[in-house]
């Protein structure tokens, strides 16, 4: 891991501040710890954390071993944890106590398992009757490692991908014309620069905050870390410690724009010189009121776990074409199909695949035939459906799991989903299909309301009629406290899907 100068560069999460050269010294140490723990080169660590400064020095010990990180998503249950540690069989497990005893049944006696402290929590220590050992106290009984650093192999993350159970994307090694090719890529997608001020406030198990976080912790003068997402206490956040760079996701900005004239002008954001969003479809007057309020600094990116960030589009680019993802970044194929598997023109729709150099190939490990399965001519897709303009830029219509046929016309809820969010009233939404006798399938939209419980479903189709096609309209309305999402505002419409059919009360 490379570096840069700067002595006073620090981590911060709350009122604790920590050095990056004592995190780099750390990791050296724990580097030495893990391989007296049986962590070889090409094992797995798992580590089960919420965002901590912990997060790089394990990063950091891992490269030196040349070990994969395994983030594991700790609002998984106990039986999907239990799942991926047997499907990875790492070498070690680290986490903070709560989400250990949370995971408990599910982690094997014979694991190698260290307790976390938390900053400001009571002193953890081997004597104290738990079944596992202080991550802290054994780290600091060994002297940094000396012996060659081996080939990184980065994160190990699980993803659903389209279907079934979670996978883990296992790369190669990376060349050293790939490790160059992917410093630049990563440089140019969250505008990385020394002397940056980030904040993180996705978690890093996932993959475009965790990326963005090491990115930034060897180039930034300052990373704040935060648990999770609080509108107003973002703006807080960036007006005290002056941030330059974050990364974001839509729902973020659904809910910063929920703030009052009032709230907004408390808060001097004239720092912020790069915002990359990524993860969900941006509605597109969200994002043109983002870029009225912050100023041209909004870029989005669109990829996926199997095939890294490779397409990117800055504000400029965006205002000039309304609703795009981006155009391919250097080194980045991209080619649209139809459903026969034939190349299709410029505007017309079809499933996206892509491959950057930036990245070594990949497999998901333990279940090759499934890599094999979303491979065309050297390319693979996410599952999304979209197309190319004349210009090459690329546009999202859906997911291909989440395309609704209804009375034999193609609907893509993303679309409705993106007027709906701008109903008065409406704090978040979701459109998806159910079956029907009479079209195959017909929509139904679930709405999480503003606290004031104003909108009501009449007012939502009314005010859908007034954007879109009549066939678009959702013919059912739920009315949730809450929509089922991941801390990184990713929607689990699957969840919600079958909630419904299940006619169980949806969480």
């Amino acid at each position: 891991m490379s570096i840069a100068s700067g002595g006073d560069a620090a981590v911060v999460l709350g009122e604790q501040r920590v050095a990056r050269r004592d995190l780099v010294d750390r990791g050296a140490r724990a580097a030495s710890a893990l391989a007296s723990a049986g962590v070889r080169e090409g094992d797995a660590i798992a580590l089960l954390l919420q965002n901590d400064p912990v997060y790089f020095e394990l990063i950091h010990a891992a490269a030196l071993l040349g070990a994969y990180v395994v983030p594991l998503n700790w609002h998984s249950s106990a039986d999907e944890i239990r799942y991926i540690l047997s499907d990875c069989t790492p070498g070690a497990l680290i986490g903070h106590r709560s989400l250990l005893d949370a995971a408990a049944g599910a982690i094997p006696d014979s694991l190698a398992t260290f307790v976390v402290q938390h900053p400001g929590g009571a002193a953890v220590s081997d004597v104290d009757d738990w079944p596992w050992r202080s991550w802290e106290h054994f780290r600091d009984g060994f002297s940094a490692w000396c012996e060659p650093a081996r080939a990184p192999r980065g994160t190990m993350i699980y993803t659903s991908g389209t279907t079934g159970r979670p996978k883990g994307v296992r790369r190669q090694p990376m060349t050293a014309e790939q490790f160059a090719h992917n410093s630049a890529l990563l440089k140019l997608i969250y505008g990385i620069e020394t002397g940056m001020r980030a904040y993180v406030c996705g978690p890093l198990y996932h993959a475009s905050p965790g990326a963005f976080a090491r990115q930034a912790f060897q180039h930034a003068e300052l990373v704040v870390l935060q648990h999770g997402f609080d509108p107003e206490d973002l703006l807080r956040t960036v007006a005290q410690h002056r941030i330059t760079h974050l990364t974001m996701v839509p729902t973020m900005f659904v809910r910063l724009l929920r703030l009052s004239e009032e709230v907004r002008s408390r808060y001097d954001v004239s720092s912020i010189k790069w915002v990359t969003h990524t993860g969900a479809a941006c509605p597109p007057e969200v994002k043109r009121q983002m870029i009225a309020w912050w100023g041209p600094v909004i870029y989005e990116t669109y990829g996926a776990t199997e095939t890294g960030p490779a397409i990117g589009c800055s504000s400029q680019e965006w205002l000039a074409h309304p609703g795009t993802v981006g155009r391919a970044m250097a080194g980045t194929t991209v080619r649209i199909y139809d459903k026969q598997g034939a190349p299709v023109g410029a505007g017309e729709v079809g499933e996206i695949y892509l491959r950057t150099q930036a990245y070594s190939d990949f497999t998901y490990h333990n279940r090759s035939e499934q890599r094999r399965e979303i491979d065309r001519d050297g390319l693979v897709t996410c599952g999304d459906v979209g197309y190319l303009d004349a210009d090459g830029y690329l546009f999202i219509c859906d997911r291909k799991r989440d395309m609704v046929i209804s009375g034999g016309v193609n609907i893509y809820p993303a679309e409705i989903e993106s007027v709906l969010v701008n109903c008065p009233g409406v704090r978040d939404c979701a459109v998806f299909g159910v079956p029907d006798e009479e079209f195959g399938e017909c929509l139904v939209a679930a709405v999480e309301p503003d606290d004031d419980r104003q909108v009501t479903p009449a007012k939502a189709m009314e005010f859908l009629q007034r954007h879109v096609a009549r066939f678009k309209i959702p013919k059912r309305f739920l009315m949730l406290d809450a929509l089922p999402r991941e801390a990184s505002g990713k929607l689990l419409k699957r969840k919600l899907r079958d909630a419904y059919l299940q006619g169980a009360r949806i969480h």
